[in-house]
């Protein structure tokens, strides 16, 4: 699952404040029963416009990442959780929403690995199929031609 989140009117103060985007990202992951495998990293940023600086952090997680980017003059944050495992994301949006002080917020879910095996016997069986056609080609030797 991918949820992209698009927030609006959110309170500047907590859009600039790095200790509280720092916190959420470290401690967000065990909430939704992720797996949190490095420290949050959070920069402040500014651009060449004075109204595009903000803050921006991701922490990885084993089942993908979460990062945020804030606009605080522009009252605006995006979102992004991405997990190769199933989340309650209508708690995440009014968690987050609540968090920044949003007054409104669109999302998108996109559905990821809709191909990945999730029983042992196909994932055995895929490997089984991708093993024999390595060695199938490594066997395969270009014919010789002569000048």
């Amino acid at each position: 699952m991918h949820l992209v989140i698009d927030g609006y009117g959110g309170d500047a103060e907590k859009l600039q404040d790095k200790d509280l985007i720092y916190h959420i990202l470290d401690s967000y992951p065990a909430q939704i029963d992720m797996t949190k495998i490095s420290a949050p990293v959070v920069f402040r940023y500014v651009g060449p416009k004075p109204e595009d600086w903000g803050i921006s952090g991701f922490v990885i997680i084993a089942e993908s990442h979460i990062s945020i980017h804030t606009f605080p003059e522009r009252a605006y944050v995006n979102i992004d959780i991405f997990s190769c495992k199933g989340f309650d994301t209508d708690r995440a949006m009014m968690d987050l929403q609540s968090w920044f002080g949003l007054k409104e917020i669109r999302c998108q879910l996109l559905e990821r690995g809709l191909e990945y095996p999730h029983h042992l016997e196909v994932a055995a069986s895929m490997v089984k199929e991708e093993r024999r056609d390595t060695v199938a080609l490594r066997s395969y030797r270009l014919p010789q031609f002569s000048p």
